[in-house]
């Protein structure tokens, strides 16, 4: 057997220039989903689907980018300093994160419980920022930098209500496999439930869907042209989040998502910033290169 039958036969024939970027992009993506933890080769390895080697070399690949760096004692592996430098740079353009932290901070303090910003790339909703507030008791389930489908958690069922019927059916489409194999109960009932639910209320709801015991509540923030891109969310304990409870939260949370929403329409009518979704960089170079 020859070397290009010996690299066919353990997956390792080299991608087109297309796929080395979505491989690398996607682990960065696992990287940065692992958090101050940092993430194992191991780990790594599984959650891409990628051999041992094309997963050790894309790291090294990224670590000598700066986009990626690997602690010398445990070998886990950390988002890099060039990272940062890109995120912020980013920021002065996608301004949801910057322009929601002071609201982001006063749900914290004022409902004692943890706040997020949230938004949505294509069919998922990630994670931008996460505020704890002075309550002891906590719910730890997601953090800045998680990613999950359209449809799970109270920012996944917030956004997902607030797209067309069509777009709602697309999405669950895009995440059927995902959603079958990590998110087994969230049936198609369930999220039609939950979606019908968040439209007449106004915002969403997660009752421990996820993991027993952790609620959330979300509102989605729409930008200068009124696209459903964006929510601030809570999340606490059950008993937290009782019926008594819930038009306090409601109320908090319209207040700050009405200030947020009123400072992305000042920014955005002095061209200043911009909602962090839109379309993906894939769609935007191949209408680029059908201009030209």
């Amino acid at each position: 057997m020859d070397r290009a039958e010996n690299a066919r036969a353990e997956g390792e024939l080299e991608p087109t220039g297309t796929q080395s970027i979505g491989r690398a992009v996607a682990l960065l993506r696992l990287v940065a989903g692992h958090g101050a933890a940092g993430a194992g080769l191991a780990a790594l390895v599984e959650a891409s689907g990628l051999t041992k080697p094309t997963c050790r070399r894309i790291l090294v690949g990224l670590i000598e980018a700066g986009l990626a760096e690997q602690d010398p004692l445990t070998r886990r592996y950390f988002l890099g300093p060039e990272t940062y430098v890109l995120g912020t740079l980013a920021a002065e353009r996608f301004g949801l994160h910057r322009l929601g932290l002071e609201g982001a901070t006063r749900l914290a303090q004022e409902t004692g419980d943890a706040a997020f910003i949230q938004i949505r790339r294509d069919w998922t909703v990630i994670c931008l920022h996460r505020e704890d507030g002075p309550y002891p008791i906590r719910s730890h389930v997601l953090a800045a930098g998680d990613r999950h489908p359209l449809g799970a958690g109270a920012g996944g069922i917030t956004l997902l209500a607030a797209l067309s019927d069509e777009e709602v059916e697309e999405s669950l489409a895009a995440n059927a496999g995902w959603l079958a194999e990590r998110y087994p109960m969230l049936t198609r009932p369930v999220i039609d439930d939950l979606v019908a639910e968040a439209r007449e209320k106004g915002y969403g709801f997660n009752r421990g869907l996820l993991f027993p015991g952790s609620w959330g509540i979300g509102m989605v923030v729409r930008d200068a042209q009124g696209r459903p891109d964006g929510c601030l969310s809570l999340a606490a304990i059950e008993s937290r989040m009782q019926p008594d409870r819930e038009a306090y939260l409601v109320q908090l949370l319209q207040a700050e998502v009405r200030r947020l929403e009123a400072r992305l329409k000042d920014f955005a009518g002095r061209g200043e910033v911009k909602m962090t979704t839109g379309p993906t960089a894939q769609a935007a170079l191949r209408r680029s290169s059908e201009r030209r």
